[in-house]
């Protein structure tokens, strides 16, 4: 089954759309997006054991292939995605949290 998500980054002012398939050991990943340097990124072929650390992740190293801003919302989305895929990460819990977010606060 895929699963699809919506990174809203309303920072740099783009919507992406990510949707992940897995399929054997790899989560197919597609991204719909207006932006350049995630456009890089649109078409992947993740290995699900490479998506379980920070430090070697195969989306992170794509995300700095791709020269993505540090703060860059998309990498956090597509891992979103494989968890949720590879059973990691609750489909229905997800879904009923309706999203993640960042809010700032001015103190």
């Amino acid at each position: 089954m895929t699963t699809t998500v919506r990174v809203n980054s309303s920072v740099c002012g783009f919507t992406h759309k990510i949707t992940g398939t897995l399929d054997g050991k790899n989560i197919i990943i597609d991204i719909d997006t207006p932006c350049k340097k995630i456009k890089e990124m649109e078409h992947m072929e993740v290995p699900m054991m490479e998506t379980l650390d920070i430090k070697d992740n195969y989306v992170i190293d794509k995300a700095k292939e791709a020269q993505c801003t540090p703060i860059c919302l998309v990498p956090a989305g597509v891992l979103h995605v494989c968890r949720m895929e590879t059973g990691m990460l609750s489909k229905s819990l997800s879904k009923k949290s309706e999203r993640v977010s960042i809010e700032f606060d001015e103190t």
